[in-house]
């Protein structure tokens, strides 16, 4: 039994849906039986309409925002695909926030910070053998004498692209963090145009963020980007 202020977080796929509430009184339902009576408030509710095109969720960051402020608890009404999306689970993880699924009521406090831990693992490990598979398989296609290249019909899912895109951001923020001290002792040394900060990494031995040899000065400027330096 609930006791306290809690943050809903609720999601519809379609702007159709958002319109019409179809699928929110069911998550609203089921938000009530994870409280299941005792002494509660829904202090605030955020619903998201996916657009299908768009990777950001402002509404969940409202809803984070909302929570922090009141310190209060968020509830995902369901969790259900959302479980293979690492973008947004590290974004629950990484908020500071008890987050609770009303479909999986056990988790909660530490214990659910633990179980977000291992959805995001999983989420990884399945991207992981994904991409291992796939790329086996066209080595495979390749070595048989098909052409590969072009679209073939094949539809990358938004959530997929939206992981995609949240690991390369992921990567190139951990890069430019290694590179920060770097930067800093050129910048010290009288190093400061894009130019000469280019041939002092390339003349230092460090790989591009592709792994290539060669710095140029539009690399150095995507790192400048990202460091506090």
């Amino acid at each position: 039994m609930a006791h306290g202020a809690f943050v809903a977080y609720y999601r519809v796929s379609t702007a159709k849906q958002g319109a019409s509430g179809l699928g929110i009184e069911a998550q609203r339902e089921a938000v009530a039986r994870y409280l299941n009576g005792g002494d509660w408030s829904v202090v605030a509710e955020f619903t998201e309409v996916e657009s299908g095109r768009k990777s950001d969720r402002p509404e969940l960051d409202r809803a984070l925002a909302a929570a922090r402020l009141h310190r209060a608890p968020l509830i995902v009404a369901k969790v259900d695909r959302l479980t293979r999306s690492v973008s947004f689970l590290s974004r629950l993880l990484d908020a500071g926030v008890d987050v609770r699924f009303a479909d999986l009521p056990a988790i909660e406090g530490p214990t659910g910070r633990f179980m977000l831990q291992q959805m995001v693992a999983v989420a990884e490990l399945e991207a992981g053998l994904i991409s291992t598979r796939t790329k086996a398989a066209l080595a495979a296609a390749k070595a048989r004498g098909r052409k590969l290249g072009g679209n073939r019909g094949v539809v990358v899912s938004t959530e997929a692209r939206a992981a995609g895109r949240a690991a390369q951001t992921a990567r190139s923020e951990a890069r430019a963090a290694d590179l920060e001290p770097v930067i800093r002792e050129l910048r010290a040394a009288g190093v400061t145009s894009l130019g000469a900060m280019a041939r002092a990494l390339t003349a230092r031995g460090i790989p591009t963020s592709r792994g290539g040899g060669a710095w140029t000065p539009m690399q150095v400027s995507r790192v400048l980007r990202r460091v506090a330096t």
